[in-house]
């Protein structure tokens, strides 16, 4: 069961298959590493980036997430207004602090491998993490980061079942693979999607921890767009990106009650537009967002939230819960049977997914049953098949910010589309996330988050040949 624990994740821009989930290995790495010896013993560490994470790595900050996260930071708890601080003594002093409290030398020129033309076994977004000790003796582990800040090691990689972490299907009240099986449940029980879900997480944790988990969740993503509102400025990374939310901001509360936008039917939209713009702006600027199922889609459940929110009169506490548990049954079945990674299925894995997480759950608040729901969400996905994830530059920025808003428009409007019908489709729901995966394995390497093919190549000006095509070598190691 992949519970709302684990799908939404408080984390820190740009990515979270880049940079929160590198960090998460480097705090399952200390972890680990601190079961063999003590911090003392260590000698040196060297750090080694593969596929995806070494291509667009420095875009994405995954260096210096790994570095933060062996300073003993976490992407839910780290003050991202202080990131420069507590990385200036590895720049300037080549210095490391490993849990802030064993210095050794390191220089980042000499210590960190970027293997980009390497794809290891499992999955495109690979790390491997070496400690020297004073004795010669070295440890290592290998990590995949393979989305939404999920992150799984060498060994559970290779022997998925020695896993036992998390709970099993068979181990919840209402147990489903597939988006049939949910909707019998849901049938044979009488039960919404989110009072399902709620149930099996209860089955858990006390309802009170759920509800103040989701709490939390919806704060961060409130505050999130507050601080996209509010401030301007270039985006880091040297495409010198301007930030819009904040003066789009400012027009729509300048024009908020002139009478040619009372009279606009379609100014929720513009709203809409802004919530996911801010969203990932902050998110491009590294700031702390919510992995909503992803960094690179952080912008579309939120957006959707916020037109709940101020737009419907039906809004309250309880309607931010069930749609937040109703996203996580979809987002849950996404992954399970195909994916939320950008590296592994294009950009269809991450804004696809968010946007049918987000038209199933607004298809609930706006009285759709379970079948209405799943309809939404097919029709979410359906019509991002084949989106590519061809970040400019390897940032999170062009075409990743506006594409937010629109997956989050296309979200409403299939939620809207959904409850008007009878909750038949032709296309399942399971149909098309199947046909997502085959199309994400179909899809050339260079349009997967490697920045060497579409926009990323010729909004750069560069002509694309075949060589901006990766050349991949799979390891046997």
């Amino acid at each position: 069961m992949i519970s709302v624990f684990d799908l939404f994740k408080i984390g820190i821009g740009p990515s979270s298959s880049h940079t929160v989930g590198p960090m998460v290995a480097a705090n399952l790495f200390l972890v680990s590493l601190l079961k063999q010896s003590e911090l003392t013993a260590i000698d040196s560490i060297e750090i080694e980036l593969y596929g995806s994470l070494a291509a667009t790595g420095k875009g994405h900050a995954t260096d210096t997430a790994i570095l933060l996260g062996l300073l003993g930071h976490t992407p839910s708890t780290i003050d991202t207004r202080l990131t420069s601080n507590y990385l200036a003594p590895i720049f300037s002093e080549k210095s490391l602090n490993i849990s802030g409290a064993h210095t050794i030398a390191f220089d980042t020129e000499r210590d960190i491998y970027w293997y980009d033309d390497t794809v290891l076994p499992y999955h495109p977004n690979a790390l491997t993490l070496r400690a020297l000790l004073v004795d010669g003796t070295r440890y290592q582990q290998t990590y995949y980061s393979v989305g939404g800040g999920f992150v799984i090691n060498e060994e559970n990689a290779t022997n998925p079942d020695e896993d036992h972490a998390s709970p099993t299907i068979d181990s919840i009240p209402y147990p489903f693979n597939s988006a049939a099986e949910l909707l019998e449940q849901c049938r044979q029980h009488g039960l919404s999607i989110s009072d399902l879900v709620l149930t099996n997480e209860c089955h858990y944790r006390d309802q009170t921890e759920v509800f103040a988990y989701l709490d939390s969740i919806w704060d961060v993503m409130q505050d999130c767009v507050k601080q996209g509102c509010e401030n301007g400025g270039i985006l880091p990374g040297g495409l010198d990106v301007k930030r819009r939310a904040q003066d789009l901001y400012s027009q729509l509360c300048a024009e908020k009650n002139q009478p040619i936008t009372k009279t606009d039917k379609l100014a929720a939209m513009d709203w809409v537009d802004l919530y996911a713009l801010a969203v990932n702006e902050e998110n491009a600027n590294g700031g702390k967002v919510v992995t909503a199922p992803t960094n690179g889609a952080a912008g579309i459940i939120p957006a959707v939230l916020h037109y709940y929110r101020d737009f419907l009169p039906s809004y309250s506490q309880s309607g931010v819960y069930k749609f937040l548990l109703n996203a996580t049954a979809i987002g849950s079945l996404i992954k399970q049977n195909a994916s939320i990674s950008g590296a592994e299925v294009g950009c269809q894995g991450e804004v696809g997914s968010a946007c049918a997480m987000a038209a199933s759950a607004l298809a609930e608040i706006m009285g759709g049953d379970p079948a209405k729901c799943l309809n939404a969400a097919e029709i979410g996905i359906e019509h991002n098949l084949g989106l590519t994830c061809d970040p400019v530059g390897g940032l999170v920025q062009v075409p990743c910010i506006e594409r937010n808003a629109m997956g989050a428009v296309k979200a409403i409007n299939a939620a809207r589309l959904a409850c008007r019908g009878n909750g038949q489709h032709f296309v399942s729901l399971d149909k098309v996330i199947e046909t997502m995966k085959v199309t994400g394995a179909d899809m050339l390497d260079k349009y997967k988050e490697t920045s060497r093919g579409g926009l990323a190549v010729y909004a750069d000006n560069r002509i694309p040949t075949a060589s901006h095509g990766v050349s991949v070598k799979y390891s046997q190691c």
